[in-house]
């Protein structure tokens, strides 16, 4: 994969999972299609991947810069 397109998909990644951590639009969504019950096990998915696509974003970067 291009160093580029890790850092590319890193921020992207971070940058909607940091818009569903912080704002309801997942709990309107998951109401909408009649799975809100799944509300309660949202953080333990979405901050692990918040910390992956950290990762990916801080590894592009640093794989960027050793050019």
């Amino acid at each position: 994969m291009d160093k580029n397109k890790f850092f590319k998909v890193g921020i992207t990644g971070a940058v909607v999972t940091a818009i569903c951590c912080v704002t309801p639009v997942l709990v309107i969504l998951f109401g909408a299609f009649g799975i809100g019950a799944m509300v309660a096990y949202l953080d333990m998915i979405l901050f692990p991947l918040l910390a992956v696509f950290l990762g990916m974003a801080g590894y592009g970067y640093w794989k960027r810069k050793q050019i």
